[in-house]
């Protein structure tokens, strides 16, 4: 007997020991085992006590091995800082030197550098794509609040338009080979190759989790990072020089900028007739080109913070998008858009003249358009948080990358439009605001601020509830099967299924609330019921809240200025520190628009 009992420890002991490596093994790479189970024997008390020495012993392992995994990711985050650090601050130097004439590096040594990055992330991009499909388990786990739909689809759109401008340029840039180097074709061909392949990725596989080649991946990822928002700085920059009007300087000046021409074409003709005209279009073209890298650099975040993780969706709902839940919000949000729009293109035609009265006019007509608009979207914004605190959804817990991006993207992007509008403050009061024009500024000015805070708020809070699920409020009917069953014996007609297509009657029903979950009673008849009245105002604002911000995304990012029209600024902070905060602040706040666009939609959808 004691030989019989030995064999059996041993028995169990390695059959143990086998199973817990393969528990190791599988935590080490993601996966998730359920624990090793002992079959009963007659000795269930002996083995009893050995399994729980067993379990006691894998405990220690797990943690063992928990500890070491979360050491070399740690690792691996830090690699790929670092190589984010020094691309980024490598490229910002380049990027800042091709600015000025008067250094020795220029947009072609840029265009050299950039060409080098993007042939580099796109060729990690395919080596990705290519393994994970050949690979079975190195994709467990999707992340479904990551690269929704509609963000790639914004992604697809924003993608073609920057290929049409990439056609444009190198339509432009044919051109001028004459005398210019054709690294400005060759950047353009190189850059179209990468959004075609990157679309494709981001499409694909911007919910992964992986699991295998994590270091690999999360350098890979912050490569692509890296080249994006480089891609974004410069073509921020060249749009910046194009947009920037520099005075003519006087003897009393005491400033001096020598900012290369917009191309960098100075001296050198074109061979066709048709750059004037492509150079105008590509430029209009670039605030989709914008949109586009900064899209693509936070779907790439997304994906790096998902490295490795294990993703727990058993709360997750889909969500819809319903138009005909809500009318007035989007009409009078059409109505803003299309007066703004309208707005917009006399300040552009009245500006482009040179006249001084009619610029002073149309700097008047887009002041009072702005202070509607933001006055507007501040009662909105107050009232959708008054809303918010008769809402009984409970506020979301555990971690989400996206979520917690798009709460810092908006937080973040917000302050370049806050240093904008404080510096205007600032040289209003500074100069007495004197005149109406410079009363008009102030007052936008400080609207928007308001605006920015409440709309903060409004956003951060709707993002940090629960989804309204329809299914927990829908009104049910169960029918209970027992009296359905002596029913049917006695009724001629079959009845399909275990419910009553027609109304049931009281004696044949229960009501939802006393069915157990888990109880077969029967099928649920769902009746949906209209939004109630919380849910309908909340859409309605945040619809109206998104047309007013696409408004304020267009009027600055094709070529609104009203800060350089405006000479004020420029007067109180001299021109070379006026234009280096509106050409960092500005394209911060562009983004911020956009950004709220895309946060504004996603709480429509939860509300």
């Amino acid at each position: 007997m004691r030989n019989i009992m030995n064999l059996t420890f041993g028995f169990f002991s390695c059959e143990s020991s086998k199973m817990t490596a393969k528990a190791e093994m599988a935590a080490e790479e993601g996966y998730i085992s359920p624990p090793p189970t002992l079959p009963s024997t007659p000795c269930s008390i002996h083995l009893g006590v050995h399994a729980g020495s067993i379990r006691r012993g894998s405990d220690v392992l797990s943690t063992s091995r928990g500890t070491v995994r979360e050491r070399s990711r740690n690792r691996s985050w830090l690699l790929s800082s670092i190589i984010t650090v020094n691309v980024l601050i490598l490229g910002c130097a380049l990027v800042s030197g091709s600015v000025f004439n008067n250094v020795k590096i220029n947009a072609i040594n840029l265009q050299i550098f950039l060409i080098v990055l993007v042939i580099l992330t796109t060729a990690w991009m395919m080596y990705y794509t290519i393994y994970t499909s050949r690979e079975d388990h190195a994709v467990l786990y999707k992340d479904s609040h990551a690269g929704p739909v509609w963000l790639r689809g914004g992604l697809v759109l924003f993608g073609i338009c920057s290929l049409i401008m990439d056609v444009f340029k190198i339509a432009n840039y044919v051109g001028y080979l004459h005398c210019d180097s054709a690294v400005k074709i060759v950047f353009p061909v190189v850059q179209s190759v990468f959004i075609l392949v990157q679309t494709y990725f981001l499409w694909l596989h911007a919910k992964d989790c992986v699991q295998l080649q994590r270091n690999l991946t999360r350098c890979g990822l912050m490569l692509t990072l890296s080249t994006n928002l480089l891609l974004w700085m410069a073509a921020v920059t060249e749009e910046s020089i194009h947009q920037t009007v520099v005075p003519p300087e006087d003897v009393n000046s005491t400033h001096s900028c020598d900012i290369r021409a917009p191309g960098g074409y100075s001296s050198c003709n074109c061979s066709h007739s048709a750059c004037a005209i492509l150079e105008k279009a590509y430029y209009y073209l670039y605030p989709f080109n914008i949109e586009y890298s900064l899209f693509a650099s936070a779907m790439a975040y997304v994906m790096w913070k998902n490295v490795g993780r294990l993703v727990d969706e058993h709360n997750h709902h889909p969500l819809h998008f319903r138009p005909k839940d809500v009318l007035v919000g989007p009409a009078v949000g059409l109505v803003m858009l299309g007066a703004g729009l309208g707005t917009f293109v006399i300040y552009e035609v009245d500006v482009e003249k040179g006249n001084p009265g009619k610029r002073d006019t149309a700097l008047m007509i887009h002041y009072v358009m702005n202070t509607v608009a933001v006055t507007l979207m501040s009662v909105s914004t107050v009232a959708g948080c008054a809303i918010y605190r008769l809402d009984q959804r409970d506020h979301v817990s555990g971690k989400n990358p996206t979520r917690s991006l798009d709460v810092g993207l908006l937080i973040g992007a917000s302050i370049g439009q806050f240093t904008i509008c404080y510096f205007t403050i600032v040289a209003v009061v500074g100069t007495g605001a004197k005149g109406h024009l410079n009363a008009l500024n102030l007052a936008v000015s400080l609207l928007t601020v308001i605006q920015l805070c409440l709309q903060n708020i409004f956003i951060i809070e709707g993002l940090h509830r629960e989804p309204f699920h329809e299914d927990m409020h829908q009104a049910s009917v169960f029918t209970n099967p027992y009296v359905l069953q002596a029913q049917a014996h006695r009724d001629i007609h079959n009845l399909p299924g275990m419910f009553m297509e027609t109304k049931p009657s009281p004696a044949l029903t229960v009501p939802s609330m006393h069915v157990a979950p888990s109880a077969p009673s029967g099928s649920p008849l769902p009746q949906r019921h209209r939004l109630t009245w919380k849910r309908r105002a909340l859409k309605e604002i945040c619809a109206f809240l998104l047309l007013c911000n696409i408004l304020l995304w267009i009027i600055p990012a094709f070529g609104a200025r009203p800060q350089f029209d405006n000479t004020i600024g420029a007067e109180f902070y001299e021109f070379t520190m006026w234009v280096a905060v509106v050409n960092i602040g500005l394209p911060f706040g562009i983004f911020y628009r956009m950004h709220s666009v895309a946060s504004l939609f996603e709480v429509f959808l939860t509300s």
